[in-house]
């Protein structure tokens, strides 16, 4: 299996590559989904700007829910279940082990069951998506973060936990 080229390459990435990408990919929320939970208060989880929208808590729950759904599909056996928002220090808990379980079964030698386009595409870009609801959703509550130069970022593969490097270049 060879995925597809990107438009103007004239190479195809390996099947190894494509997982490695993804590898990145998480580490790249991980980054990204830290920086925008970080600091926040705990009364932060429970923000409130609408009655059809999700607090910061419910939102993480739903990024855990999501990596848990990553990472059963990539063991063969998707399932979905929609998770209880927990207090805000323990969702953030709940992000980053869920994240790491993921990691973990990518760096493995195990068979991955779904394409890392549809991981890439579902559960992965879903995430990333909510972590700029997150940041955004700071700024309304009176907690805004820092934007930075996420291409200088110290972001490496297998870096999905809550310690990542400190930021490169920021600016408000």
């Amino acid at each position: 299996m060879t995925a597809s080229p990107v438009p103007g390459s004239t190479t195809t990435a390996s099947p190894d590559a494509a997982r490695q990408f993804l590898r990145h990919t998480l580490a790249t929320v991980a980054y990204r989904g830290g920086k925008a939970i970080r600091g926040a208060p705990d009364r932060f989880g429970t923000f409130h700007i609408g009655d059809k929208t999700r607090t910061p808590a419910q939102i993480l729950a739903h990024m855990g829910d999501l990596f848990d759904w990553g990472l059963s599909i990539a063991q063969g056996e998707p399932a979905w279940h929609d998770s209880a928002p927990l207090p805000w220090d323990a969702e953030v808990v709940r992000f980053f082990a869920t994240l790491q379980r993921f990691e973990d079964y990518l760096a493995s030698s195990e068979p991955l069951h779904g394409s890392t386009e549809g991981l890439f595409q579902g559960p992965v870009a879903d995430a990333l998506n909510h972590i700029g609801q997150i940041a955004m959703l700071r700024r309304l509550a009176g907690f805004p973060i820092l934007a930075e130069n996420y291409f200088q970022a110290g972001i490496a593969a297998g870096r999905v936990g809550p310690d990542q490097a400190a930021p490169r270049r920021e600016f408000e």
